[in-house]
């Protein structure tokens, strides 16, 4: 498959912008569509998205637009930059407007709450396109970080093989190194399991918890999420490649991640509505998947303890500590 030449980016938060950033680096012709037109004039006249990247000069082939018809023209693949949860709504709005046989991209992380379905599931579903039409960029992405390229390394998935490696050359960069892999249910279980673990090792690190705990959370989370993915038909392997250990790791660990600093806040005493409020009132993609995911994993009889206690913590009232002791205090049994 050849490599795109025209690309739109939907959506220009801080992930987003950062994507696109990467994409126009690597030479191609995009476009980003932001919600709000003064956004989309500021990255256009000044070359900076001041609500979310306002440090970070912008490459002058990266143009912006308020338009979603005009981003999508004729474009070869249209990235998705919107958050799980309003993923479908969004793409119901412009799947009349998508070119037939583009390649859609998901860059959100969770599973749907009413439907419990992935976000390739969702696409697919809402844009009535077959899933090798349907691609997923994951791994240890932190956006300011590439924004500043500092250099990593990610997954493109997709069922479609040669679709995988025409956007892994689009988004080649010196500092973005993506790998292609053809396990898109390994991938997005990874990712949508990592922003509630996360939140776990946040609610540690609020507790004044130090770097043992965050490691067993971390190790005992990963052998979680892999034992759900394997359920759904996963490849087991794909949880200790990039998508899986490596986002795990960085989002856990890294100040700069919005659900290790939202449960750090609730590990601290917070409230869900004071930890909103402190994050300028975005929830963190965890609180919300974390419901679902326990859904997906009551329904495929997977045991899941530290996504269970989070989704408690966040929804039923328990309180971290109690929650920490819940599972130190599991029936012992051999690793």
């Amino acid at each position: 498959m050849a490599r795109p030449e025209r690309i739109a980016v939907l959506g220009a938060g801080s992930w987003g912008t950062t994507f696109a950033k990467v994409l126009a680096d690597a030479g191609n012709d995009v476009v980003l569509w932001a919600r709000r037109a003064e956004v989309a004039e500021a990255i256009n006249e000044s070359r900076r998205n001041p609500g979310y990247l306002p440090d970070v000069r912008l490459p002058e082939s990266l143009r912006a637009t308020d338009d979603a018809a005009a981003a999508v023209h004729d474009a070869d693949v249209v990235v998705l930059a919107v958050p799980s949860q309003t993923l479908r709504e969004n793409l119901a709005g412009w799947q009349p407007l998508l070119p037939a046989g583009a390649t859609l991209v998901s860059l959100a992380k969770g599973v749907e709450l009413s439907t419990l379905k992935r976000m390739s599931e969702v696409i697919a579903e809402v844009a009535d396109v077959p899933m090798d039409q349907v691609a997923v960029v994951s791994g240890p992405n932190l956006a300011k970080e590439i924004a500043a390229e500092q250099p990593t390394a990610t997954v493109v998935a997709c069922a479609d093989h040669d679709r995988a490696v025409a956007l892994q050359h689009a988004c080649s960069t010196p500092y973005f190194r993506p790998y292609t892999n053809t396990d898109l249910i390994g991938i997005e279980i990874a990712g949508a399991c990592k922003n509630v673990i996360a939140l776990a090792c946040g609610m540690a690190v609020g507790l004044g918890f130090g770097d043992n705990t965050m490691s067993s959370l971390i190790t005992r989370g990963l052998a979680e999420t892999t034992r759900l993915g394997a359920a759904l038909g996963a490849d087991p392997m794909t949880f200790a490649g990039l998508a899986g250990l490596g986002d795990l790791v960085a989002t856990c660990m890294s100040p700069l991640s919005r659900n290790r600093t939202f449960g750090e806040r609730l590990g601290r005493g917070e409230t869900l509505a004071q930890a909103q409020e402190a994050a300028h009132g975005q929830v963190s993609e965890g609180v919300k998947s974390c419901s679902s995911i326990r859904q997906l994993a009551a329904r495929h009889g997977v045991e899941m303890p530290i996504t269970d206690v989070v989704h408690r913590v966040c929804h039923e009232d328990l309180q971290p500590g109690p929650a920490a002791a819940e599972l130190l205090g599991r029936e012992r049994k051999a690793e």
